[in-house]
This record gives C-alpha cells, structure tokens and sequence, in this order.
C-alpha cells in the first residue's frame, strides 16, 4: 500500500487548521485521519490537532493483526468518541475555546477492504477508471436539506450556507459516528480530503489531475490545483492506493 499526504492553509485564510495522521502496520494495512478544525483560529488548530492526537494514538495502541470486522468498527468508534471528549473538555475547562470542534474522516485499510469513520463534512472518495464515488455523506445544513428533497445537488454544490455542519468533534458532550465498510476493487484509490479540496477541485478535475496513475503527485497535484481555483479554504489531502 501506498500514502501520499499534503496540507495547505491556502490562499486566504491566515492559519491552518487542517490535521492530518498516516501509519502502517505493514505493507498491507495503513491508516488516515483527517481533521478541519473550527471555532477561531486558535480554536480550530488546538481542536484538530488535538483529535488526530488522540485517535492516532488509540488505533497504534489498539490495533492487532488478524482483528475481526467488528472489532476495526469498535476500535474506531471508540477512537473518535475519546477524542470528542478530550476535544470538549479542553473547551469546557477554557472559556475562549468554548464551542470549538473539528470535522474528522478516518480509515483502515487491510485486504482490499475500507473501514471509514467519519463526522462533519470532510470526506471520502473512491477513484477508478475515471469515476470519483464520494462514500461518506455530509452531515451538514445543505446536505439535510438534499436529504428531505428542498435543494438539488447542484443547488447544494453553490449554496450560501454550505459550509455550516450538524455534527462535529468536540461541539457535544457526545457525538454520533457514522461508519461504513467497503470492498475496494482492483485499481481503486482512496481520497480522504477536507473541504478545502471539495469546495474548489471539481470530480472531473480530480480524475483529470489522477489519470496518470503517477500515485506519488496526486497530492501534491490536488492542493496545487485547489489554490488555483481560489484557495478559499486550508486544504488538505491523503490518498491511499495499492
């Protein structure tokens, strides 16, 4: 398995608050996450920072060769729960950093098979043969409102509240999780990616920009063509690949 990983604060705001972590556990299983702080500069930072630190260090500490489907789910869900309570209390305890959080997306990879946790609106791509299939959804204002049938997808993609979400690490004292596991074809490419890259690389872009199958400048490539097309946001990108 291959990991290729950049962040970048863009071209508008003055800070990044984008985190990111990658590990193997050998050639064939390899782990992300990826964090998109929020609540002031110094909020965000502290929040995502904090959250890739707590669940980095749970799945090291957690994981084990030969662990059952189940097991991968529970170890996660218990991962980003920790760091929904380490990232609340930290807020609790400091009233500047009251109501501060982080979207997160974070997967194992081992056997062909994706397990993905996630909340916000940070996501989760496959890529092949020229197809981009998003495997998270949203937890997010516009996308509940996709959901219930008032706005069309493509509303949703120029709409003024998008960038407000409905779950996030840290905000709550408990936070829900949504997990999914997934096959992964021969060729396949996972992309987990903050908004900054969503908002402003189109999926026709992405395909265009990976085509190649030089696996090494994907990331680099994304963030690149990301500030071209405005910057607007920190940005930042993990692709895992055979």
């Amino acid at each position: 398995m291959k990991i290729v990983a950049k962040t970048d604060k863009g071209f508008v705001r003055d800070t990044n608050q984008d985190a990111y972590a990658v590990g193997e556990f050998s050639d064939e299983v390899v782990w992300a996450v990826v964090c998109d702080g929020m609540g002031g500069a110094a909020g965000g930072n502290i929040a995502s920072a904090l959250a890739v630190k707590v669940i980095s260090e749970k799945i090291n500490a957690s994981y084990r060769e030969n662990m059952r489907d189940a097991s991968i789910k529970n170890m996660l869900d218990s991962a980003l729960t920790a760091a929904n309570i380490e990232v609340y209390d930290f807020a609790e305890a400091r009233s500047e950093y009251k109501g501060m959080g982080t979207t997160v997306v974070c997967a194992i990879v081992r056997d062909r098979q994706a397990y993905i946790a996630h909340a916000g609106d940070s996501r989760a791509y496959v890529i092949n043969n020229g197809n981009v299939h998003q495997i998270t959804t949203d937890h997010s204002l516009v996308q509940d409102l996709v959901n219930k049938g008032k706005i069309t997808l493509e509303e949703a993609e120029h709409h003024p509240n998008k960038n407000l979400i409905t779950r996030a690490v840290g905000v709550d004292k408990e936070i829900e999780i949504d997990f999914c596991q997934i096959d992964l074809e021969e060729n396949d490419i996972l992309l987990l990616c903050t908004d900054g890259l969503s908002n402003y690389v189109s999926n026709s872009e992405i395909v265009d920009l990976m085509s190649d199958g030089k696996h090494y400048a994907f990331a680099d490539r994304l963030v690149k063509k990301a500030n071209n097309n405005g910057g607007g946001d920190n940005i930042t990108v993990v692709i895992i690949s055979e």
